[in-house]
């Protein structure tokens, strides 16, 4: 039986086979976010962003480690880079693409977006964007702001992305939710802005006595045991929801140099970066995954026009 087609999902339903009525894995969306160890917000100073360039380089090896484990698992997955990263690793952007893997943007400078101008914005993200299509040679449809910084204040940046091309973003976390959705979808719908439709693509939140959780990667992914993280995702699951993963290179690197910064900060950033890589191929064991531009499918008319637009250019 065909998956149902819908707006933007379709491909995570669980289908049965009409021979031996076999259930077979719904399909979810991972994705990568990639930057420097010592880009993290967490850590963020003037002086620190002085000192990038002088920094030890680490994305490229933790990268390459990431694709290993996928190519061992057969998944594919959407890479959201930085245009910082892009400069100066453009053979790991290539190779990323030539794999299968879906390139998007994580913006250039890995600045807050509430800590940018408008303007600012669009000339962030249309440096990162002019960077990837160069390297990649396709249109780059969809974008992560640092630190999930699109919010309720932030909403200004959805009409931009859409000016500049984007197709679809993933910076909102269900808490920060507060729009009327084109599409009824627990992680993918879609929001009207000044400038057109976008979709949003919202990493995976669940309530738990009462507080709505982060529990689709990164800091709760390290902190939570892994039992505990596919239980939580499990449930999601059950409810016939996509879940959105993310994870970064630096979270299965143990021997990074240590920064200095606020104890907090050091916990979260440090905590369980031994056990990221085991617990990122139990992952792959327990659920299916796929690129987030495949997933949702992006099978509306506007999506499939201005794509083609933008492949025109």
């Amino acid at each position: 039986m065909e998956p149902k087609k819908n707006d933007i999902a379709g491909l995570s339903q669980i289908l049965v086979s009409p021979m031996n009525g076999v259930r077979k894995k719904p399909v979810h969306s991972l994705s990568f976010d990639v930057e420097e160890h010592f880009q993290v917000s967490a850590f963020w100073s003037e002086a620190r962003r002085c000192q990038w360039d002088q920094l030890e380089s680490r994305v490229e090896s933790n990268t390459k480690r990431i694709t290993d484990i996928l190519a061992q698992n057969n998944t594919r997955a959407t890479f959201f880079v930085l245009g910082w990263v892009a400069e100066r690793h453009p053979s790991l952007v290539k190779d990323l693409a030539s794999e299968g893997h879906e390139i998007a943007s994580h913006g250039y400078g890995h600045e807050l977006v509430s800590a940018q101008t408008p303007d600012q914005f669009r000339r962030d993200v249309r440096k990162a964007k002019s960077i990837l299509e160069d390297l990649t040679g396709k249109p780059i449809i969809g974008y992560r702001a640092p630190s999930f910084s699109i919010t309720t204040e932030t909403l200004w940046a959805l009409s931009i992305l859409v000016e500049e091309g984007h197709l679809y973003d993933s910076s909102i976390y269900e808490r920060f939710r507060r729009f009327n959705r084109a599409v009824g979808h627990e992680t993918h719908y879609s929001i009207d802005t000044s400038a057109d439709r976008i979709v949003e693509v919202s990493p995976s939140t669940l309530k738990v006595c009462g507080v709505q959780l982060p529990v689709a990667g990164g800091g709760y992914f390290r902190l939570f045991p892994y039992a505990a993280s596919r239980m939580f995702l499990r449930q999601l699951e059950k409810r016939g929801v996509q879940l959105v993963m993310y994870v970064h290179p630096w979270e299965i690197d143990p021997d990074q140099p240590r920064m200095k910064g606020p104890l907090l900060s050091r916990f979260r950033h440090y905590i369980n970066l031994h056990k990221t890589a085991d617990r990122l191929k139990c992952l792959l064991h327990d659920f299916r995954f796929a690129p987030i531009r495949e997933v949702i499918g992006l099978m509306t008319r506007m999506c499939r026009e201005r794509a083609g637009a933008l492949g025109r250019r």
